[in-house]
């Protein structure tokens, strides 16, 4: 363990954030960095605490950080990095985005802020970019054993370069025109600028694995040519069906999903134009969020830096508390409620509303009219359930509406239906044991098999698709 005394010591501190009457100018990312040995104090706060839930509850990828945090306090820096990359292909990622669920599962968070896990593991992996330490790992030997991966968010990267480290030609397809998935065009700038992404993936492609953009499987390759020309096939799609809200006025202008409105300024900052006729703004207007998610938090971020003069963000859930409610015991995630970054620029959050109807003029959305609810601790189902309350009908301003209202599953195309892959009832595709769809030699992992879900998880489930197809092509354990 790392100083036995450290957690009475040191309290905890958090990386830095760029003044928010500076960040929203720019796209820049927000957080900054602490010094070396300020981030050695902090990983001395890691107690001895018997059973580490952060790693065997909380982490999907089963980070150690026990370990990595008392070699980061006693300044063996190279070597913590070794153990952080042993479990998780991305840190620089996660360390950015994650919502770190092993924090919340941290001993020390019974009654003290927990260790700062996040910040340690990112502090790590960027000393190791600069330092030189991460290099390249191709494979010593070529199995000779092709792989197609079909989407190239953080499952199928994951997959493939732990493919490609065990000797296997993989091919990475994607349908957009840049590699990354959700990672490039879902997650602001803000949070995670993209050139972090593009240093990983050079990376890969030194180590072997070939990208191929613009490429929508099923369609410009047929499913016929995919498994006659690959060995085995692996799906990571992503979960991209959002959920719609099919009410009165769905159809006016001005009313449309928060990803689309996500992706455009992505490609914005990436130097794309977006044709006139086609751009998605929210300069000087008039913007509601529906949703209360980490994606609705997003389109708040983001309206915000394209200068909306005002922004409202509306969820059907009741507020969550300040502190855990007695059903929501430590080391489960906690259950209450959070502030974004995004919401400390400037925001007014609304719970407990329905919308009924959208209004409009001249065919643009000029109103929502929406109605409080109630919440009741069971239904009939034996689940949360609402009433609307009466006379609390009321309305709101919106020149701009962005539905964040989550996703409903991976989407049917033709490579699934040419494949005739099993799905279940929720639209998920289908996997038995190993990753393994209905159909033999094809794989699925991520979102597309999870639903919608953490970047860590989707990491995870890479991974461990990963080792099931080399299990099935070399019929023995490579991992």
């Amino acid at each position: 363990m790392p100083k036995p005394t450290g957690f009475l010591e040191y309290t905890r501190e958090d990386a830095p954030k760029r003044p928010v009457e500076v960040r929203v100018r720019d796209f820049r990312e927000i957080e900054e960095f602490l010094p070396w040995d300020r981030v050695e104090r902090q990983a001395a706060r890691c107690m001895d605490c018997g059973i580490p839930f952060c790693h065997v509850y909380g982490c999907p990828v089963k980070n150690r950080m026990p370990d990595f945090n008392e070699l980061v306090y006693r300044r063996q820096w190279r070597r913590a990095l070794d153990i952080l990359h042993s479990t998780n292909n991305f840190p620089e990622i996660t360390g950015r985005i994650c919502p770190a669920p092993c924090e919340a599962a941290c001993t020390l968070s019974i009654h003290q802020p927990p260790v700062a896990i996040r910040l340690i593991e990112l502090e790590i992996v960027e000393r190791g970019w600069r330092e030189g330490w991460i290099q390249p790992q191709p494979a010593e030997e070529r199995t000779g054993k092709k792989v197609a991966i079909v989407g190239s968010g953080p499952a199928g990267l994951a997959a493939a370069q732990q493919l490609g480290r065990n000797g296997h030609e993989v091919v990475v397809f994607e349908k957009a025109d840049r590699i990354g998935g959700i990672l490039r065009y879902g997650i602001p700038d803000f949070k995670l600028e993209k050139w972090i992404l593009d240093r990983r993936l050079n990376q890969m492609r030194e180590e072997g694995v070939r990208f191929e953009t613009g490429v929508d499987a099923g369609t410009d390759l047929s499913p016929r040519y995919l498994q006659r020309t690959f060995d085995a096939i692996l799906i990571t799609a992503g979960a991209s069906r959002p959920r719609d809200l099919n009410i009165p006025g769905r159809d006016l202008g001005g009313i449309h999903f928060a990803m689309d409105f996500l992706v455009q300024q992505n490609k914005r900052n990436a130097g794309d134009r977006i044709p006139k006729e086609q751009e998605i703004l929210a300069s000087g207007k008039k913007v509601v969020v529906i949703g209360g998610g980490d994606t609705g938090s997003d389109c708040v971020g983001t309206s915000r830096r394209q200068g909306a003069i005002d922004i409202c963000q509306i969820e059907i859930l009741p507020k969550p508390a300040d502190v855990r409610p007695a059903d929501n015991p430590w080391p489960v995630w906690p259950k209450v409620l959070k502030t974004s970054t995004s919401h400390e620029e400037g925001c007014t959050r609304l719970w407990s509303i329905l919308t009924r109807e959208f209004l409009g003029e001249g065919g643009q959305v000029k109103k929502l009219h929406c109605v409080k609810l109630e919440w009741t601790d069971t239904g009939q189902s034996g689940k949360p359930a609402f009433r609307e309350i009466p006379g609390s009908d009321f309305e709101l301003n919106a020149d701009l509406v962005l539905l964040s209202l989550g996703f409903l599953h991976t989407e049917h195309g033709p490579l699934v239906e040419g494949l005739k892959i099993s799905a279940d009832n929720a639209g998920n595709l289908a996997v038995q044991e190993g990753h393994r769809t209905s159909v033999p030699g094809i794989f699925a992992a991520g979102d597309c098999v999870l639903g919608a879900s953490l970047v860590v998880r989707a990491i995870m489930q890479g991974r461990e698709a990963a080792a099931d197809v080399d299990r099935y092509l070399m019929g023995k354990e490579n991992y």
